[in-house]
């Protein structure tokens, strides 16, 4: 069996606890890993790794660290099956969905961030009567990059490229359940000659890892991706010691569906918004609200659609449903299709386990799920199932779609499909979140900012809002002459 090793300071080393976690593999339900079950001990030693190489990486050319950036990303490339293996294996995504999504998209983070780096600029004014101000920036010092397990690779190298492009150092805590990538990414990391300490890696649980690192008075930053009672957590545990957040947290996202939008391009890609990933993206569109004109003919093609989708073995290329995570989150998402059976909500499809026999008997495997009939009210509708469950609801007029799309405590993203420009834009300023894709889904430019509203979070990504997290700005105030 093979057991993983923190990183810390340039070197593997094993957990000082001299304990590990087992790590699960979804498709065979066999446990594949041993990852380390770190605690304080060894976060403190990752922090001091951190704080002896800030300095010179601080001082580091701009042109140097872009340098080692696109180093990393070269390593990605190389290793981009093995990588994508390595997540099918670790998460349960097909693998050529984590080839063509997670692992070509941390690299593309490399990449964009050193070419950003080398491209910004700061802001200066000139006041009249010999006074101009201008714009300082610097790095702020050592971050807590916390990512979650539903795209390991992918969304931490979202928060390692522009934290250690601005000049920072870093101390990363992935999942305990999808460790895998990560330990091979500072595998990458060292290869690329990334100086010892810039970047650490702390395996283990929230509580013994996550809480020693969001606590720990010589981190000044704290990167968090994951759930929302989880990001409340951390924020009251930073705010005492005034730490710089960025919290990007739950979504339970709508999809709305004009009666004049182009149906066939409206079904393509709502199939995938709502089940890619196995429904495991924060960016998923889980509930979608259709107008009444064309509700019928919509759940109709879209129910086929569905039932086209395959369950099955992350290996085949044919695949495009894996298995969920792990055997709690599948028993939770289960439980709230018995909760949907109790309130009588219709099951279009799905709403089962599938069970294989085989190497795959024991895997976490469930069939996609359209459920209609639910209130509004129902926790089906109001909280974050994060799997392959949507449900679709008819709504008359625009405002009343805009309304139950926004009847919500999460704001994170949201999809609207008209061919009228008008409505578009209107939509889109009416909808509570952050996101919002007209016609499309998942389409991201990094220079663009990122994050959601109300309970899905604060903070933004992307290339200003990360420059505005991972760097503090001064403002010099000069005045010339008399």
């Amino acid at each position: 069996m093979r057991s993983l090793a923190n990183f810390i300071d340039g070197r593997f080393v094993p957990p000082l606890t001299g304990e590990y976690l087992d790590s699960f593999n979804p498709a065979t339900g066999l446990v594949h890993l041993k990852v380390p079950s770190s605690d304080a001990r060894d976060v403190n030693d990752a922090v001091a790794a951190a704080r002896r190489a800030f300095a010179s990486w601080a001082a580091t050319p701009d042109a140097e660290r872009a340098r080692l950036l696109l180093a990393i990303a070269d390593g990605i490339d190389a290793r981009k099956e093995e990588l994508a293996r390595a997540e099918s294996e670790d998460q349960g995504k097909p693998v050529w969905l984590a080839a063509s999504m997670d692992i070509s998209r941390a690299a593309h983070n490399f990449r964009f961030f050193a070419g950003a780096l080398l491209h910004c600029e700061d802001e200066s004014t000139r006041m009249g009567d010999g006074i101009s101000n201008s714009v300082t920036r610097k790095p702020v010092g050592i971050a807590a990059l916390i990512a979650p397990w539903n795209l390991p690779l992918y969304l931490l190298s979202w928060k390692i490229a522009p934290a250690i492009a601005f000049g920072n150092c870093a101390i990363c805590k992935p999942s305990e359940i999808t460790s895998l990538t990560a330990f091979h990414l500072c595998e990458i990391m060292q290869k690329a000659g990334l100086p010892n300490g810039v970047v650490n890696m702390v395996f283990g649980d929230g509580p013994r890892v996550g809480q020693s690192l969001v606590g720990h008075p010589d981190v000044p930053l704290v990167s968090f991706t994951g759930g929302t009672a989880t990001g409340r957590t951390i924020a009251l545990q930073a705010a005492p010691l005034f730490k710089k957040l960025s919290l990007e947290l739950g979504g339970k996202n709508p999809n709305i569906v004009f009666d004049d939008a182009d149906l066939d391009k409206t079904l393509e890609t709502t199939v995938r918004s709502s089940f890619l990933n196995q429904g495991e993206i924060c960016l998923c569109g889980s509930r979608i609200y259709v107008q009444k004109k064309i509700y019928e003919a919509f759940l109709a093609r879209f129910v086929l659609k569905v039932r086209e989708l395959k369950v099955g073995d992350p290996s085949d290329p044919t695949t495009f449903i894996g298995p969920l995570a792990s055997r709690e989150h599948l028993e939770k998402v289960l439980s709230f299709i018995k909760l949907a059976r109790e309130e009588k909500a219709e099951i279009q499809c799905g709403g089962e386990a599938v069970v294989f026999s085989g190497p795959l008997e024991k895997g976490y495997f469930m069939k996609p799920t359209v459920l209609t009939n639910v209130k509004q009210s129902s926790r089906i509708q109001q909280e974050e199932i994060f799997g392959p469950v949507v449900t679709v609801t008819p709504f008359d007029s625009d405002a009343e779609g805009i309304a139950l799309a926004n009847d919500i405590k999460y704001g994170l993203s949201a999809s609207v499909w008209t061919r009228d420009l008008h409505r578009a834009h209107w939509a889109a300023e009416q909808l509570e979140v952050g996101t919002v894709w007209v016609n499309n889904w998942l389409t991201r430019d990094l220079r663009m900012p990122f994050g959601g509203v109300k309970a899905s979070g604060l903070g933004r990504e992307g290339q200003h809002g990360s420059r505005e997290f991972f760097t503090e700005a001064k403002t010099i105030c000069i005045k010339y002459g008399d």
